[in-house]
This record gives structure tokens, C-alpha cells and sequence, in this order.
């Protein structure tokens, strides 16, 4: 898939012996929006706060929450350059779903066969080249 292109992003959520697995396809957007989209995805679909054990294998999402965030609210959403922050719309929904729960983030490596991350991997990629593409409408306006 090109970038920007169609995209997809796909969660595990495990719960003891439950799992939920969440996808969509979009058809015009960034791997980084992807990125973002899945944990904002997963949060969402939470009932309750809660502990989480967050696993991505995106430094992106993992310095952005962990790092970056808190100078670009500081700063208005901007950059240390004055540049609007990309996907900045994504960003904040991520920062409101995350201040909702106690989050643990782990980051792993791409492609070295840990298994929940193959597997939400091959269901964003499922979700990319399906039928059933949504309109990135951020994106789309030049928000991102």
C-alpha cells in the first residue's frame, strides 16, 4: 500500500481469556494516522476505566504520547518550529481517550514475530484491501 493511500488500522484487545479484535480501512490516509487510529480505536470501545497494557510497535504513537504531547498542548499544537502539529486531531482524541485509564505503554519490534502484533498487523492489512473503505475526512480536508 502507498503512503498516503489506502490504509488500515487493526487492535487486539485481551481481556483473561476474552479477546476483541477491531479494524477499519480507510481509503485515502497515512500510516502514521493508522497508527494513531488503533489505540484511539481500542479506547474507545471501553466501558469502564481501567488498567492498560498498551503494546505498539510505532515509536511514533509510543514518543508522541509519551514525549512530544505535552510541548505541543503547551505551545498550542504546534512544533517547536511554530508548525501546526501533524495529525493533530488525531492526537488529541488519543490524549483524551488516554487520560480516561492508567496506560502502560510497551513498544515492540515490527515484523519479529511477536504474535498479537502479526496478528493486528495482518488485520489492518485485511481492513486496508477490503470493500468497505471509509473516508478519512481529516485527511482529507488537509488537517493532517
Amino acid at each position: 500500500m502507498g503512503n498516503p493511500g489506502p490504509g488500515g488500522y487493526g487492535a487486539l484487545l485481551i481481556f483473561k481469556e476474552h479477546k476483541k479484535r477491531l479494524s477499519q480501512g480507510f481509503k485515502l490516509t497515512t500510516n502514521n494516522r493508522m497508527e494513531l487510529l488503533a489505540p484511539i480505536a481500542a479506547f474507545n470501545s471501553l466501558t469502564e476505566t481501567c488498567t492498560i497494557d498498551l503494546y505498539t510497535d510505532s515509536q511514533y504513537v509510543k514518543n508522541g504520547i509519551g514525549q512530544w504531547i505535552h510541548n505541543w498542548k503547551k505551545n498550542g499544537w504546534r512544533t517547536k518550529d511554530r508548525k501546526p502539529v501533524k495529525n493533530a486531531d488525531l492526537w488529541q482524541q488519543l490524549d483524551e481517550a488516554v487520560n480516561k485509564h492508567e496506560v502502560n505503554w510497551h513498544w515492540v519490534k515490527a515484523h519479529s514475530g511477536h504474535p498479537e502484533n502479526e496478528e493486528v498487523d495482518d488485520l489492518a492489512r485485511d481492513a486496508a484491501s477490503s470493500s468497505d473503505l471509509l473516508t478519512d475526512h481529516e485527511y482529507e480536508k488537509g488537517n493532517q
